[in-house]
């Protein structure tokens, strides 16, 4: 019978350290190597324990809700694939950590805001609950998470190193792989659905899976797990960076402008489309006989006090009306049209 060789003893070893330890399960309490980027606490405009990358901003800017869209393909991998929950409170801590939000709840805890609502108002609560309208605080912005890219496996790059050690190399580098993600943060003002920043976020670790290959698969689930952990760690840590990122964006804020206001029909020449003037425009600009425009006359009427309604360039049955009042009062023939008499008198 061959003897076992110093690999095969070492191996042995550290699967009987492993099962020990398996034995002498503890609970270690605020353990530094479960906790993720997003760290600490917060409580008001006070902050515990942040992240120190997380930048904080000295004034707030006003109130912010977290809209995460659960339909959405990203949404879906990451509560079925990674089998992790909701972003929200995580960016909810990041948020209030940093000081330039104050959050507003519009999520799942809202419909356990509205069913106190409506004990209130069936007479269920106590007369002194101060549950009236008038009381909730709207959200000024809208902040919108989504992730673009997550890769539990971005190559097994400790290959390389594994051939260079041999079989237990190979073994310890093939399993060694890495966590990657690409987050994406966006934010809206409610009032105007202007949006107002936008920024990416990215992260990536190493993963190493090796010792579910060494031990087999009765020591699997202590790698999957450990796995699984990495991957929600990235991603935590890609919206810490993209969350770094939009503070970043709204302390230097600058509003866009367009000429003539937001909404009013853009700058860009469409042929045939926004830039073609309305029949209305096109008569206000258009000069009548002798040289006034409808547009003028309706102007200097209604300076004078005649009630043509607001000058739109059309002459319509108000201007016509309106018109020979002028022309009456005038002792012009009161006909009703802008002929050169009535220019002429418009015209002093």
């Amino acid at each position: 019978m061959a003897r076992p060789t110093n690999k095969t003893l070492t191996l042995l070893a550290l699967a009987a350290s492993l099962a020990a330890l398996g034995g002498c399960a503890t609970m270690d309490t605020g353990s530094a190597a479960a906790k993720t980027e997003a760290t600490g606490s917060a409580g008001g405009e006070n902050s515990q324990g942040a992240n120190a990358k997380l930048p904080r901003c000295a004034e707030t800017l006003g109130t912010l809700a977290i809209v995460e869209d659960t339909n959405s393909p990203w949404y879906l991998a990451l509560t079925q694939q990674y089998k992790l929950g909701p972003t929200t409170p995580v960016l909810k801590l990041l948020v209030q950590q940093s000081n330039c939000f104050v959050i507003v709840d519009r999520g799942r805890a809202m419909n356990n805001m509205m069913q106190e609502r409506a004990l209130a108002q069936s007479g269920e609560l106590r007369t002194n609950s101060n549950f009236g309208k008038g009381q909730m605080v709207s959200a000024d912005y809208s902040l919108t998470p989504s992730i673009t890219f997550s890769n539990n496996n971005a190559g097994h790059a400790g290959a390389a190193l594994g051939g260079l050690l041999g079989p237990v190399g190979a073994l310890v580098g093939g399993s060694m792989s890495a966590k990657e993600a690409s987050t994406m943060l966006t934010l809206d003002d409610n009032r105007s659905s202007v949006q107002v920043a936008a920024a990416e976020g990215s992260a990536k670790n190493w993963d190493f899976g090796a010792f579910g290959g060494i031990l087999g698969a009765g020591f699997g689930g202590l790698g999957g797990g450990y796995t699984n952990t990495a991957e929600g760690k990235v991603i935590v840590a890609a919206f810490l960076d993209a969350y770094a990122n939009i503070v970043k964006a709204v302390q230097n804020y600058k509003a866009q402008t367009v000429k003539g206001g937001l909404g009013t029909g853009g700058r860009l020449g469409v042929d045939g489309a926004g830039n073609a003037a309305p029949a209305a425009a096109a008569a206000a600009s258009a000069p009548a006989a002798g040289g006034m425009t409808v547009l003028a006359a309706q102007q200097k009427l209604s300076a004078l006090g005649f009630d043509v309604g607001k000058p739109d360039g059309s002459m319509g049955p108000r201007t016509h009306r309106e018109l020979a009042k002028f022309q009456k009062s005038r002792q012009i023939p009161a006909t009703g049209e802008l002929d050169d008499a009535t220019k002429a008198e418009l015209s002093k």
